[in-house]
């Protein structure tokens, strides 16, 4: 059995849905969620959590939205709501830089986003005696959305890198699936705690599914450690890149394609 996916095909990109911000909320200090609501003659597809969604945010100087990815956290089928959950990061002066989690700072009930998707979500492979998980704060949203899907008996550890102590949450999980919380208020830092983690901690025994998500560097490292340290066959892993320090977007996903012709040689 491969890495399970989200067979939903995505919405035609030609056509944007329009939705409406409901309300906003800070869950922890750094992550702040935008409710949005569903036209009711919409049809959404129902168990979208941990799809991507592609967000168009306008922008007064552009002639176009600038386009960004973001992971369905939450979703309320019998509400027609659904949540994005973005992370905030500050720099020394306190400034909020990007595009889109400066819009959630600003938003407010009543106003519109337009966005493509839901896509495809990529999920672990639940075939396995066990189970390990990584993320940062930009792929909390799409880990929570794993940890749901593992079976009720599931052993193993789920990683998650945040800003402070105070950005821990409540995750839905099975009883024996262990979190462990890595503190690093420098998101994309050289040192890579989130794979320090990983690579400190006892690896378990038997087939060993794994699904990551994080930052290029981090995820080259857990990558090469999962693959060739560990020997984990290709089908029972899925790592991925969100972002890369100090790139847009656009500039990422240059850098990914590359990695991933490089990676599949």
């Amino acid at each position: 059995m491969s890495t399970s996916d989200n067979t939903k095909k995505p919405r035609d990109r030609g056509i944007p849905r329009s939705l409406t911000v409901k309300s906003v909320t800070n869950i922890t200090p750094n992550m702040r969620r935008v409710t949005l609501k569903i036209d009711s003659v919409d049809i959404f597809p129902p168990n979208a959590e941990g799809a991507f969604m592609k967000m168009l945010f306008e922008q007064d100087d552009k002639p176009k939205p600038i386009m960004r990815t973001y992971t369905l956290s939450q979703q309320r089928s019998q509400l027609n709501e659904v949540d994005i959950d973005f992370m905030l990061h500050s720099d020394s002066q306190g400034v909020t830089h990007g595009i889109a989690a400066p819009w959630s700072l600003n938003a407010q009930a009543g106003d519109r986003i337009s966005l493509f998707g839901p896509g495809p979500a990529k999920f672990i492979n639940i075939d396995a005696d066990c189970f390990l998980l990584a993320a940062d704060m930009t792929a909390l949203p799409a880990l929570s959305a794993n940890l749901k899907l593992l079976p009720e008996n599931a052993t193993g550890k789920a990683f998650i890198e945040i800003l402070s102590e105070d950005d821990k949450q409540d995750l839905v999980k099975p009883e024996n699936v262990e979190i462990v919380w890595v503190i690093n208020d420098i998101p994309g830092s050289d040192d890579s705690p989130l794979f320090d983690a990983i690579k400190n901690s006892e690896w378990q025994h038997g087939q060993v599914a794994v699904w990551s998500a994080c930052e290029f560097k981090t995820m080259k490292k857990i990558r090469q450690y999962v693959k060739v340290e560990r020997e984990v066959d290709r089908s029972h892993y899925y790592i991925s890149s969100y972002w890369k320090k100090g790139n847009t977007e656009e500039e990422h996903k240059a850098f990914r394609m590359k990695d991933k012709e490089a990676h599949e040689k």
